[in-house]
């Protein structure tokens, strides 16, 4: 194994997972302290702010892309023929195969960091970041599970750091005007939700193969598995095909319920559920299955009722609602958000377009004062760079973020358990299901040294 210059004390200090930091820590208690909390760390706002990269490729490029009004200082990628195209438009940033090389050479002479790297990676580098005081910018969803999911927040509030995940529709005009909406009393109260995707669009219900293909010369395979356990490697893994397997992706709702689920979690002001169950079709110990039907309970909020959120994929979608047209159909992916008074419909991955149905309710809608603040172009990189700045929170920082990412996760300890389960995320972390002793595993997984 590549030991990269560290001891495993020194890795496992580093990476946010020393001994200390793997004991469970006490869930947050509300969802007023989850959110709102003070920054500490902010940089001159005269200057660019100095980034480093943390995957090349894929939304890696985009979000480098996105971030070029400031400076790129340095970019990490573990395939250097993948982030050719990068490297390229970024001819001054240092190179590197390794993000803890990078982070430690660098620390002085940096200010933030953005980790685009597959999901099983998302926890070690940016608590490496946060541990040493660097703002983060963190693809959806934040975490691989849910333990992973609060240790980032917990850790966001202690170091101070400014921080966003990587869901651009928090950032934009429809999910708020879904919040304006039901804040309004448009549709009444909300009591039931239904969010569907296309997704998955890459293989599941898969056995591990047994076939071992020789790895690229441009890969470093070690690195790119980082802390999931070691496997041979396999072109049915890299570069796209990840998200199916659980050792490193998280499936169709970790790819799409920070994006889907979005609206309808900010604006109902949800947290944690208090009973999950799935229905599935296929899936394994090693892949997400080819479909699922996840119900989500959740209890009463101050005024507003329980709330039953369900999620379809892999080609589910949800009974069609009464009130729209004979001649329109359910698009691949949206979202119904449904009141005593009406429905909102979606027909977007990113609530981009929230209507009334039918249409000529919309037609004949007088719309509610605009009353959230807007981020300009509605962009969540120049959100978190004016955040990082001293400007406002970022809509979808780790407070809020971590919040969606649970949910998502926990859809997956359902589909993984394959009983319906009660969660109270409040006081405890023991799932209590009979027959399967084991199902807390999903909770939290075990770190390869790597």
């Amino acid at each position: 194994m590549i030991k990269v210059g560290m001891d495993r004390r020194q890795f496992l200090k580093t990476a946010g997972l020393s001994a200390a930091a793997l004991a469970l820590g006490s869930p947050a208690a509300t969802l007023a302290e989850r959110l709102g909390t003070p920054r500490k760390r902010y940089c001159d706002p005269s200057r660019k702010l100095r980034i480093a990269c943390v995957g090349a490729g894929g939304k890696g490029e985009s979000d480098i892309a996105n971030s070029s009004s400031e400076e790129i200082v340095a970019i990490c990628d573990v395939d250097w023929a993948r982030a050719k195209k990068t490297f390229e438009k970024f001819p001054d940033a240092k190179k590197y195969k390794d993000y803890r090389v990078m982070l430690r050479e660098l620390e002085d002479k940096i200010d933030a960091v953005i980790v685009s790297t597959p999901d099983h990676m998302h926890y070690p580098v940016a608590m490496m970041a946060m541990e040493m005081g660097k703002h983060v910018y963190v693809q959806k969803p934040m975490a691989h599970t849910v333990w992973e999911a609060r240790k980032m927040a917990e850790a966001a509030r202690k170091y101070g750091v400014v921080t966003q995940m990587g869901n651009q529709g928090h950032a934009g005009e429809g999910i708020r005007l879904v919040k304006e909406w039901i804040q309004a009393g448009v549709i009444g109260k909300v009591r039931e939700v239904h969010v569907w995707t296309n997704r998955p669009i890459w293989p599941q219900n898969l056995q591990r193969p047994k076939e071992v293909e020789p790895v690229p010369e441009t890969l470093d395979w070690n690195l790119w598995l980082g802390v999931a356990p070691e496997r041979p490697y396999n072109s049915c893994y890299v570069p796209f095909k990840w998200r199916g397997w659980w050792d490193f992706g998280c499936g169709a709702i970790g790819d799409m319920g920070c994006h889907t689920m979005d609206a309808s979690v900010w604006a109902l002001e949800l947290t944690s559920p208090i009973s999950i169950e799935a229905e599935v079709e296929g899936g394994n110990e090693e892949t997400a299955p080819k479909s699922s039907i996840i119900t989500f309970e959740f209890g009463a909020r101050g005024d507003m009722p329980p709330v039953t959120l369900k999620w379809y994929d892999g080609g589910k979608l949800p009974p069609r609602p009464k009130e729209l047209e004979p001649d329109r159909k359910l698009s691949s992916s949206g979202q119904l958000i449904i009141g005593d008074n009406g429905t909102i419909m979606d027909s977007t991955d990113y609530c981009n377009s929230p209507r009334l149905i039918p249409e000529s309710r919309m037609k004949d809608f007088k719309r509610p004062p605009k009353t959230i603040p807007r981020v300009p172009n509605s962009c969540p990189h120049k959100e978190w760079i004016r955040a990082c700045k001293g400007g406002p929170m970022c809509g979808s920082n780790f407070d809020y973020a971590s919040i969606l990412t649970e949910i998502g996760a926990l859809g997956n300890v359902a589909i993984r358990a394959g009983k319906k389960f009660y969660w109270d995320g409040m006081n405890r972390w023991q799932i209590h299901v009979p027959g399967r002793p084991d199902v807390n595993r999903y909770l939290r997984k075990t770190y390869r040294e790597f």
